[in-house]
C-alpha cells in the first residue's frame, strides 16, 4: 500500500463514541467517520505532550526514537496483506495527538471473551481454531521478518465475522527474515466472501471437514530499522513485553528472535486452558525467577494440547517446538491449514456491535480525554522550538 493510499482523517469528522482501552503511550477510541458513510473505526490516540515529556528524560537522541517507534507501527501496518492482520485505515495528525486508525472489532478481545464463558475458560474446540489463526498470523508475521513480541489475550481481537484479528505492534521489531516453510499463510490470503459469512448451517464442524502491564524499554524498536531494510542482525537485545508472557531468554539479555513469539503462544494456550497464566508470581522479580526455573503444571491427564504447551514452554529457545512441528502436533490433527481463514462459522461470532458498545450514547473529545488521561501539561505542547520535524515521519 502506497502512502497516498491511506487517507488523512479530520478530527471534526470523527465522532468518538467510547473508549476501548488504554496504553502506555495512547488510548485506543471507538469512532464514527462521518467523513466515510459512519464507518466505525478504533482510532489509537497518542499524546504529543506525552511523547515529548518521554524524549525529555531520554538521551540526546531520544528527540526522534519515539517518534520512530510510532512510525514503525503504521510502516508495518501499511504492509499487511492478511485477513487476521489489520489494515491502515487512516492516519490522524492534529496539534495534540498523532494516531492511526484500523478497523473496529466487535468482539473485543480474546481475554474479554474468556471471562465472559461460564467457567472462564475456553473448550478444546475454541482453543484449536483460535491457535490455529494465531499460528498462521505469526507466520506471517516471521515471513516478513517481524517478531510480535506481545502476544497476549488483550492483543487478539474478535472480528465482525469472528476470525482474530492481532493487534498493536507497539513493541515489534525487525530481525531478518524467517524462511518461509512454504505455507500459504506467508502469501496473500483471501478473506471470507459473504456468501461463506452467511452459510453457517454446518457449524463449527466446517474447521474440520476441510480435509479432516507492558514493560517499557528505552529502544524497543532499532532506532535506524525499516520494514523495508535488510537488517544484519538476526538477534534483538531489548527487553519488552508484558512480564507474564516475557521469554527466558529475554530475561537473561541473550539476545532473542521470532522463537520468543512461540513461547507468548504457549503461555496464552496454558491461559485459555485454565484461566491462568502459568508463571505468575506476586511481583515482578518473583514471575521473573518462576519463568526462568519453574516447569509449568499441566494438571490434568496427558492430551496432546497439554503437550503441545510443554513444547512451547521449553526454555531453550533451541529446543522449542518450531513452526512446522507446531502445524503438523496431534493437537492440529484433521485441521487444514489453507482453508482455516475461510471458515465461515468460527466458535463465536459477534456481530455488528458487542453487548457493551455505547454507540450513539457519547461524544467524547478525544484530544481532552488523552490530555486528561496522561495528565499533560499544555504548556509543553506549546513549545514549538521542541517540535519534531513532520516530513520524515510521513503524516507526522
Amino acid at each position: 500500500m502506497n502512502d497516498d493510499q491511506v487517507p488523512l482523517l479530520c478530527i471534526d469528522k470523527l465522532k468518538v463514541l467510547s473508549p476501548l482501552g488504554r496504553g502506555a503511550k495512547g488510548v485506543v477510541f471507538l469512532v464514527q467517520n462521518e467523513a466515510s458513510d459512519g464507518e466505525l473505526l478504533a482510532l489509537k490516540a497518542i499524546s504529543r505532550a506525552s511523547i515529548k515529556s518521554k524524549m525529555k528524560n531520554n538521551d540526546s537522541d531520544g528527540t526522534s526514537s519515539e517518534y520512530k517507534r510510532i512510525f514503525f507501527e503504521q510502516e508495518v501496518l501499511r504492509r499487511f496483506q492478511h485477513p487476521l492482520l489489520p489494515k491502515l485505515r487512516g492516519v490522524l495528525s492534529t496539534e495534540n495527538i498523532v494516531g492511526y486508525a484500523i478497523d473496529y472489532c466487535p468482539g473485543r478481545d480474546l481475554g474479554h471473551l474468556r471471562k465472559k464463558q461460564t467457567d472462564k475458560i475456553f473448550s478444546d474446540e475454541f482453543i484449536r481454531f483460535f491457535a490455529a489463526e494465531l499460528v498462521l498470523a505469526l507466520e506471517y508475521l516471521h515471513g516478513l521478518g517481524i517478531v510480535y513480541r506481545d502476544l497476549k489475550p488483550e492483543n487478539v481481537m474478535i472480528q465482525e465475522n469472528g476470525h482474530i484479528m492481532l493487534v498493536d505492534f507497539d513493541l515489534s521489531t525487525k530481525l531478518s527474515p524467517k524462511a518461509s516453510t512454504g505455507s500459504p499463510s506467508t502469501t496473500i490470503i483471501p478473506s471470507p466472501n459473504s456468501d461463506q459469512l452467511t452459510n453457517r448451517k454446518n457449524g463449527l464442524s466446517n474447521f474440520y471437514t476441510c480435509c479432516y502491564p507492558a514493560i517499557s524499554a528505552e529502544d524497543s524498536v532499532h532506532p535506524a530499522e525499516s520494514v523495508n531494510s535488510e537488517p544484519s542482525f538476526s538477534k534483538s537485545n531489548s527487553f519488552v513485553g508484558t512480564e507474564e508472557y516475557v521469554a527466558p531468554e529475554m530475561i537473561r539479555g541473550t539476545g532473542h528472535d521470532f522463537a520468543v513469539d512461540w513461547w507468548c503462544f504457549g503461555v496464552v494456550l496454558h491461559e485459555m486452558l485454565y484461566g491462568t497464566t502459568p508463571f505468575k508470581g506476586n511481583n515482578r522479580k518473583e514471575t521473573f525467577y518462576r519463568i526462568l526455573s519453574k516447569t509449568p503444571e499441566l494438571v490434568g491427564e496427558p492430551t496432546p494440547l497439554r503437550d503441545l504447551i510443554r513444547k512451547l514452554l521449553e526454555k531453550d529457545p533451541k529446543q522449542r517446538i518450531s513452526v512446522p512441528e507446531i502445524k503438523g502436533h496431534d493437537f492440529f490433527k484433521g485441521v487444514d491449514w489453507e482453508r482455516v481463514v475461510q471458515i465461515s462459522r468460527p466458535p463465536f461470532i459477534p456481530g455488528r456491535f458487542d453487548d457493551e458498545c455505547t454507540v450513539g450514547n457519547k461524544n467524547i473529545d478525544a484530544e481532552d480525554f488523552v490530555r486528561a488521561v496522561f495528565k499533560v501539561d499544555n504548556d509543553v505542547i506549546g513549545d514549538e522550538n521542541e517540535q519534531i520535524s513532520t516530513k520524515h515521519f510521513s503524516v507526522f
